[in-house]
């Protein structure tokens, strides 16, 4: 049994907290796992596993007993007291579980490409809780991977990690900072690309890439509207129900508040619009997403 680390200036705290800047995690190439589903996941998924962060007094079975294996298999533990775990967790009320994890984003090479694939693209997306709860839909639709493309939010960042619910360790999670190689890419492995918004001459400002406004990494102050938005149309847009879908097929989606630039408009073989009624202007990104991942995965599962 290890020693029950009692003491905020324990390294391994420091080292915690430290892991919550976006700099350090990225020169690490590792991230914080917060809550007894997340990190089970990430033990079931075999994701290297740094060290298990541990309260006794708070953790119960069955976690406790899936801790103890793994601990039996060479896995170190970390036991803290109940009080200082509870100065490390993101919510009050911890289940006593967290752990270190070893990771770093793939590159679109490392994405397998099959007939059905279905992946979802997201360009310049700044809400980590937008980026989390997509990756943990686009795992739940089947989907072969999430596509971050240009800069976008940090999808280990807790916020995203949080929203995800362990999904970041099911679905391919890449990166590419290069627009135009994302469109490469798809060309050359026969991926049409579907995208998401597109701008008419009488957008209403503030309609969003299906996301109600916020503040987007690197956009602009005009904003284009989206899949869930009401002037979304476009030219050759196609309503979500009445279009089929190829595959394999990216959905490419803007930030939340700029929407997609015309160069990857224009890179498009289809576009998509979401039907709205009501009096709501747009959808959240994250919604929007889902219910285009659903619709492909309704058209497209084998």
């Amino acid at each position: 049994m290890t020693e029950l680390i009692t003491s905020a200036a324990n390294p391994l705290i420091k080292r915690v907290r430290l892991l919550g800047d976006r700099r350090h995690r990225r020169r690490e190439g590792a991230f914080v796992v917060r809550g007894v589903q997340p990190v089970w996941q990430a033990v079931e998924a075999g994701a290297d596993i740094e060290v298990l962060i541990v309260a006794p007094e708070l953790l119960r079975d069955p976690a406790a007993a899936m801790v103890a294996e793994r601990e039996a298999r060479g896995v170190r533990v970390a036991r803290l007291s109940g009080e200082l775990f509870g100065r490390i967790a993101d919510r009050d009320g911890p289940a006593g579980l967290a752990a270190i994890v070893k990771r770093r984003l793939a590159g679109l090479a490392d994405l397998a490409v099959r007939p059905s694939s279905v992946f979802v693209a997201l360009h310049e997306v700044a809400n980590p809780g937008n980026l989390g709860t997509i990756i943990r839909t686009a795992d739940a639709a089947g989907a072969a991977g999430v596509i971050l493309v240009g800069p976008c939010t940090d999808p280990f960042d807790p916020v995203a990690v949080k929203a995800s619910m362990g999904a970041v360790f099911g679905v391919p999670v890449a990166a590419e900072a290069a627009p135009g190689e994302f469109v490469r890419w798809c060309r050359e492995n026969g991926i049409a690309v579907a995208v998401t918004s597109g701008a008419t001459s009488g957008a209403t400002s503030g309609a969003t890439s299906g996301a109600e406004p916020e503040p987007a990494a690197g956009s602009g102050s005009g904003a284009g509207p989206g899949p869930g938005s009401r002037s979304a149309a476009g030219p050759g847009s196609g309503s979500l129900w009445d279009t089929a879908l190829p595959a394999p097929l990216a959905i490419l989606l803007g930030s939340e508040g700029a929407g997609l630039p015309g160069d990857l408009l224009a890179a498009g073989d289809l576009r998509l619009r979401i039907p709205m009624t009501g009096t709501a202007e747009s959808l959240n990104l994250a919604v929007a997403a889902g219910v285009l991942l659903y619709e492909a995965w309704r058209q497209l599962r084998p």
